[in-house]
């Protein structure tokens, strides 16, 4: 299986990047290995980006390091979407949210 839980605290599987794994044999089996939690950063991580030319880089690149047997992304924050959870204050200082206005 390919797609995304259907819990509202993950991400559907988007289009480009679920054709791009049809392709990749050894990208699906790290896929069926990996925990919902590392699935939903992946695809966070790929649709997090504004511009498309990003996007189509982020695809390729998960594909190939999901290919190699990698787990989540790299220097990736984790999906900052989730609701079921605080941010951790290490991400709230990277993401700036505790500074004064």
């Amino acid at each position: 299986m390919i797609a995304s839980s259907s819990n509202s605290i993950f991400h559907d599987m988007p289009k480009d990047l679920h054709r791009a794994m049809q392709g990749s044999d050894d990208a699906q089996k790290t896929w069926q290995t990996i925990s919902d939690i590392a699935r939903n950063e992946w695809i966070c991580w790929v649709i997090s980006v504004k511009q498309q030319s990003t996007r189509d880089k982020h695809v390729i690149r998960a594909i190939d390091e999901l290919a190699a047997g990698k787990k989540r992304p790299c220097c990736w924050i984790g999906c900052v979407h989730r609701t079921d959870k605080e941010i951790s204050p290490s991400v709230r200082a990277i993401l700036k949210l505790d500074e004064d206005s």
